[in-house]
């Protein structure tokens, strides 16, 4: 007999998020696991950004064509990893490895080697910079390729953006340990807190696995993906099936564009922020983290699975896009800094709340194998790809050609139109096939 305080919990996440009692163990776990993750990655990111303004565009332009070079060689052995690695091993395992990294660069970077000068304070700096932004999208990735394994389709839509309130909520905690403990425990230290919540989601990741047939609707599914204990392929499988699939390109497209925007708002923050030390920009950004994921809670919790439910993938997907593309026709007209801030938080909220859980809603239409190695190459490659060539576009357009705030606003805002577009194409192809 389920107890009181049970049977209360159970009725106020059906009635708030619709989530079914049999599902409330392993939405709940997932909730948490996101939480984890984001809050380690909330940790370090204010610490990355704040090293960008030390750096003129044509720098950071390199290092994020490093990243994409270096993201391309990770998921390649990544593919071959996950053909040697039991499947139920491979989640823990990636986690592992990114909080090992962490702890060996607490060593690298401590002071008494640098004072020695046995390796350059800015190469290393350089080389977490693009360690942490392989990291930002690797973790993800990998968690969101466990989700789309353990919930269906139709459960996707109900849950997926409650779960990803918890990388919300994990996201204003983040951010809070280097904005109020910083001064106290140092910008250094903040690694090995990062590397000890990483060593949480381990166990949490793997028992999700053991208990995902008791919180899923599609346990035939998940029994029959399970008897291969190995996801078979070669390194670069996950590319040759990308480039096959009108449906995974369409996707990979949808974030190219995406990145467009986000590369356009945050060199314009970057430059912005120059004439701050970096402590003082650390503290910036990591302000900018706690307000955008603070919004993000409310509309990903209660909003958003109803939103996809009632009004379709297509205007989901669709929402996010329009909303920046006005805003920065609006921008054309008056490039007011502002302005700018605002298009920031509109494109990271929109993103975390909406775009994001209806994107990887997508993934539950393909199968396992699909999923763990195709998607880091959407994710990670095409993203960090889309970076890099919208860094030199922008670095491009700007120096090269001398325009203006104003002028590259019309030109973002024309990349929105696309990006909506894309969007409505995908939700109808998911809608179809889920009929």
């Amino acid at each position: 007999m389920k107890s009181i305080p049970t049977v209360l919990l159970a009725r106020l996440l059906h009635y708030t998020s619709n989530i079914k009692p049999n599902e409330i163990r392993s939405t709940l776990s997932s909730f948490m696991l996101a939480f984890i993750l984001m809050a380690a990655y909330y940790i370090l990111r204010p610490v990355r950004d704040a090293m960008a303004s030390d750096w003129s565009d044509v720098e950071v332009s390199w290092l994020w064509t490093f990243t994409f070079v270096f993201s391309a060689v990770a998921v390649a052995i990544y593919g071959q990893l996950i053909s040697r690695i039991r499947f139920q091993r491979l989640v823990p395992s990636v986690y592992a490895f990114f909080s090992i990294s962490f702890v060996l660069f607490y060593f690298i970077s401590l002071e008494s080697i640098t004072r020695l000068e046995l390796i350059d304070l800015t190469l290393i700096d350089k080389a977490f910079y693009v360690w942490i932004s392989l990291f930002s999208l690797f973790h993800i990735s990998v968690f969101w390729s466990l989700m789309s394994n353990i919930f269906s389709r139709s459960q996707a839509i109900r849950l997926f953006s409650f779960i990803g309130a918890g990388a919300s909520v994990g996201a204003i905690v983040g951010p809070g340990i280097p904005v109020f403990l910083a001064g106290d425990i140092g910008t250094h230290n903040l690694l090995l807190v990062a590397s000890a919540l990483l060593v949480m989601t381990i166990p949490l990741s793997s028992w999700l696995q053991q208990i995902k047939p008791l919180g899923s609707d599609n346990t035939s599914k998940l029994i029959k993906e399970k008897e291969g204990e190995f996801i078979g392929g070669n390194p670069f499988s996950g590319f040759s099936e990308f480039f096959k699939s009108p449906y995974l390109l369409a996707i990979g497209l949808f974030i190219l564009l995406y990145t467009s925007i986000s590369s356009f708002v945050y060199f314009e923050l970057k430059n912005l922020l120059a004439e701050y030390d970096r402590d003082t920009r650390s503290q910036i950004w990591a302000g900018m983290d706690l307000v955008v994921n603070t919004l993000t809670i409310a509309i990903a919790a209660f909003a958003t699975g109803r939103i996809a439910k009632r009004f379709g993938l297509s205007f989901t997907l669709a929402s996010v896009p329009l909303l920046i593309g006005a805003g920065l026709l609006l921008l054309a007209f008056a490039p007011l800094v502002g302005i700018v801030i605002a298009i920031q938080i509109i494109r990271r909220a929109g993103n975390y709340a909406i775009t994001r859980p209806a994107r990887e809603m997508l993934f539950t239409a393909v199968n396992r194998d699909t999923r763990f190695k195709v998607k880091p190459v959407i994710d990670i490659v095409i993203y960090r790809g889309g970076d890099m060539l919208n860094a030199w576009a922008f670095t491009a357009l700007t120096q090269g050609l001398g325009l203006g705030l104003g002028m590259v606003a019309v030109i973002g805002a024309g990349i929105a139109i696309l990006w909506a577009s894309i969007g409505i194409y995908l939700g109808k192809i998911f809608q179809d096939n889920n009929a």
